[in-house]
């Protein structure tokens, strides 16, 4: 057990008691080793990530880093947003839930841990899968310097701003979007630096 879980515990107001038996579950399967990352107890096999526990103001998850390769037979993996390629949760809101889920629980461990062993990892989308809304298209068309900065970006970056601009539901807002951001994508940042 992890001292820095141990104190985020002792802290915790809000789903201790949940994210407590949470804890206890998960180190019933002896593969995984506990650690603490990005604020939260994090589950890992041969130093990769498997499984995190976190809160929300709604609930309280485990995160599975690769949950989109678990079979999900009972249906209870949750994708927490539409952008989310990778992990999956099961959202908790009682400690009952917990213990009655408790089989399935560890049975999704298991097998989380399974293709961690073989190496598995999951299809991300290419920046080419992203559509360049035609506001941004006509911009990179007509100046070049702009092209080169977006093309210098990381594929997340490049990701990220796609999506952001075809986000917009009107012509006149993704416009906006571009303008307002060719500064920062000339700099070579991107949307949240």
């Amino acid at each position: 057990m992890n001292q820095l879980v141990d104190q985020f515990l002792a802290k915790t107001k809000k789903w201790k008691e949940e994210m407590t038996l949470l804890r206890e579950i998960i180190l019933e399967n002896k593969a995984l080793e506990e650690d603490y990352k990005w604020m939260h107890p994090c589950y890992t096999y041969n130093g990769k990530n498997v499984v995190l526990i976190h809160g929300f103001k709604e609930y309280c998850a485990i995160l599975f880093h690769k949950g989109a390769l678990l079979k999900d037979p009972k249906g209870i993996l949750v994708q927490q947003t539409e952008n989310v390629q990778s992990a999956r949760q099961l959202r908790f809101t009682t400690v009952q839930e917990i213990k009655k889920q408790r089989t399935a629980i560890k049975s999704y461990i298991k097998e989380a841990i399974e293709i961690e062993k073989a190496g598995k990892k999951v299809e991300l989308k290419k920046t080419s899968d992203y559509p360049v809304p035609v506001e941004f298209k006509k911009r990179l068309d007509k100046d070049k310097i702009l092209k080169q900065a977006f093309s210098a970006l990381t594929p997340g970056r490049q990701k990220a701003y796609l999506f952001y601009f075809s986000q917009a539901k009107q012509s006149q807002t993704r416009e906006a979007r571009v303008e307002k951001f060719v500064g920062k994508i000339l700099k070579g940042l991107g949307l949240e630096d």
